[in-house]
C-alpha cells in the first residue's frame, strides 16, 4: 500500500531506461544455492552481490533490490530491473507488476 502511494507521487521509470540510464549491464550472472531453507544468490559480475529469500518469487524482488541499490540508483527511480528471471531449481520466476 505505501509503495502504492509513494508510485502516486513518483512513478517508476521504465526498466530500460534504467538500465541505460545508471549503466547497468544487460546480462548479470548469478549463481544461486540452498541452506537452511533459503535461496542463496551471488554474482560473479557484481563482486560482493549476495543477497536471499525464502522463495523464488522474494528472491527476484530482493536481486532487483540488489542490483539497485549495488548501482546507486534512487528509490524514486523505479523498483525493478528484471522482471523476470531463471533460477536454477526454480524455472521462469516473473514479478506480476500490477498485482490486484
Amino acid at each position: 500500500m505505501l509503495n502504492k502511494l509513494f508510485r502516486l507521487f513518483f512513478p517508476a521509470q521504465h526498466p530500460l531506461e534504467i538500465v541505460r540510464k545508471y549503466n547497468i549491464p544487460s546480462l548479470i550472472r548469478f549463481k544461486f544455492e540452498t541452506k537452511n531453507g533459503y535461496i542463496i544468490a551471488t554474482s560473479v559480475d557484481l563482486p560482493g552481490f549476495i543477497t536471499e529469500a525464502k522463495n523464488p518469487q522474494e528472491l527476484l524482488e530482493m536481486i532487483n533490490d540488489g542490483i539497485l541499490s549495488y548501482f546507486d540508483v534512487p528509490k524514486r527511480v523505479g523498483d525493478i530491473v528484471h522482471n523476470q528471471m531463471s533460477i536454477d531449481g526454480f524455472g521462469m520466476v516473473s514479478i506480476n507488476e500490477n498485482p490486484q
